[in-house]
């Protein structure tokens, strides 16, 4: 292999990079087609439209994770469960064959269990994979903070379980959709101040569905601006996502993701008395780089769609 094509094909949208054989990134491109903008069998139509002209370099292969692997998306590639390294993981990829000639295989997700009900990601166990090649950590906590945030445990190289939050999802949901959007400004950029005063708030002891409201009240009574009180919310219900966790032995933790999200588990971490390393995109390239010594080994494991 003397390129990888390096694919995070999401629910929403999808990125991918061009890597060398040494995992540089030569080029990148992402596109708004998620999963549930493709239609029914048009996988490859996509696949060829956005990166055909990669595939057909001398020595391309490609690795795919993230939706694309769900029930939902192009191939189900079955979750490998916790706890689990790149090796148990690597040995799972599934190879599949739906582009004459192309080399495509997609990395499966990893499962756990908590008091018998299951829980599961997709993508960011590349990430996860990805940190610890470019921080050499072998153990710690990494938070990946997104629509549906993982808290992930790792112990020697493996990630020994893992838990998801809600938190961005309730967010969207309570901030576009619930009586607090007719007085918050969902748009408006984030004011350290106020996100703070919410992380606090989140402390009190009354839970949730009670500090919520007051969002709505602080803009009744004039106490805060609507420009404030997104920041207000996040800092809610990111304050609430850190008291459920354990946090009093923690070193440092590895945050995962965009910059936008990064900032405020950042502000947040610190304020509780935690370091934090943050890493974004090039998690997902060096993981997939790491998991693309076991496409030799997808071979046997390979469908046809």
């Amino acid at each position: 292999m003397t390129r990888l094509v390096a694919i995070d094909w999401g629910t929403s949208s999808l990125r991918g990079a061009l890597l060398d054989a040494d995992g540089k990134v030569i080029e990148e491109r992402s596109d708004a087609r998620g999963i549930l903008k493709v239609p029914e069998g048009g996988f490859p139509a996509v696949f060829e439209a956005l990166f055909g002209d990669w595939m057909r370099l001398e020595g391309a292969q490609c690795l795919i994770s993230g939706m694309a692997g769900s029930k939902q998306g192009w191939v189900e590639a079955p979750y490998c469960a916790c706890p689990a390294g790149h090796v148990e993981v690597g040995r799972k990829i599934i190879r599949i064959d739906a582009i004459p000639g192309a080399r495509i295989a997609i990395v499966p997700g990893l499962s756990d269990e908590h008091d018998g009900v299951p829980d599961v990601m997709r993508g960011e166990e590349v990430q996860i994979f990805g940190a610890m090649a470019l921080t050499g950590a072998s153990d710690g906590l990494f938070v990946l903070p997104g629509t549906h945030n993982k808290w992930a445990t790792v112990r020697k190289g493996r990630v020994a379980g893992f838990r998801t939050c809600m938190t961005g999802e309730f967010y969207a949901l309570l901030s576009q959709h619930s009586i607090l959007a007719r007085t918050l400004d969902a748009t408006a950029p984030l004011d350290e101040a106020a996100f703070l005063q919410g992380v606090t708030q989140s402390e009190n002891g009354h839970g949730l569905l009670h500090n919520a409201f007051g969002a709505r009240t602080l803009a009744l009574f004039e106490r805060m601006p609507k420009e404030e009180l997104s920041s207000y919310l996040s800092g809610l219900l990111i304050g609430e996502e850190l008291r459920t966790q354990s946090l009093q032995a923690v070193g440092e933790v590895v945050l995962i993701g965009s910059p936008v999200l990064t900032e405020r588990y950042t502000l947040a971490l610190r304020a509780a008395g935690v370091a934090t390393r943050t890493l974004g995109a090039e998690a997902t390239w060096a993981g997939l780089h790491a998991l693309s010594g076991f496409l030799a080994a997808a071979d046997s494991n390979g469908i046809q769609p």
